[in-house]
């Protein structure tokens, strides 16, 4: 049986100008069934098209970073971290594109602030000095260590993937959605309201973004494991 190609996009070190990626994001669309392709950050038009001429799903990954505010209409917040252009300006066409064929995206952290952002969604810029009573979202090291609690929506992808309405995950962030964007909907929030999970409203279109990284646990963590499953399932 033919194993689905799913396109991810890098990232670039603009010191070496060295495109690059961890290694868990690869490893576990190979290790559940899937082949990984590396999507390089040149954001022109035909390349990307050519690309994804023979993905069958497209996965945005997480970066070290933010979303330049300006895409959604904000001025840059104090604590705005470092804004790659080739990054989102990759990510923004290769949604565009996976969205004209219809491919499964399955969005990570950034992959899934750019993917609500596309969308004409918000963001919080700075969930420490943005939300009050906000809880620890950069937990550090270990990567991997679930550290703080989500509610699930009922009757969500997340929800039918593990038949509860809580789980705990892993936390790397200091942004987050603001305003879902359109034909998106909050599936899963941490206790101080933060979103954790969106998905697409239309149906028979699978399109999902979680904050944390379930890259990190899939090997160790049921409802990380399943998340790359189904998205894989939905890729063939």
């Amino acid at each position: 049986m033919r194993k689905p190609r799913i396109g991810i996009t890098m990232r670039l070190e603009s010191e070496t100008r060295r495109f690059y990626l961890g290694r868990d994001y690869s490893e576990a669309i190979q290790g559940l069934g899937g082949i990984p392709t590396h999507i390089s950050l040149i954001p022109e038009r035909e390349y990307i098209s050519h690309c994804l001429d023979d993905l069958d799903g497209v996965f945005l990954p997480g970066s070290d970073t933010d979303v330049d505010p300006l895409r959604f209409g904000e001025e840059p917040h104090s604590k705005l971290g470092r804004v790659i252009i080739e990054k989102e300006e990759t990510d923004l066409l290769v949604i565009e594109e996976a969205e004209k064929r219809n491919l499964p995206i399955l969005g990570i952290c950034f992959g899934m602030q750019i993917l609500n952002v596309f969308r004409g969604g918000t963001l919080v810029q700075d969930i420490a000095s943005q939300i009050p009573a906000s809880l620890k979202h950069q937990q550090g090291h270990p990567l991997a260590r679930n550290s703080h609690t989500i509610n699930i929506a009922e009757n969500s992808t997340l929800e039918r993937l593990i038949m509860s309405g809580e789980a705990r995950v892993n936390s790397h962030h200091h942004q987050s959605v603001k305003e879902v964007g359109k034909n998106l909907k909050a599936t899963a929030w941490a206790k101080d309201g933060v979103i954790e999970s969106i998905e697409d409203t239309r149906e028979n279109q699978f399109v999902l973004g979680v904050q944390w990284h379930p890259e990190l646990s899939w090997q160790t963590d049921e409802l990380s494991r399943k998340i790359f499953e189904t998205f894989i399932e939905k890729c063939k």
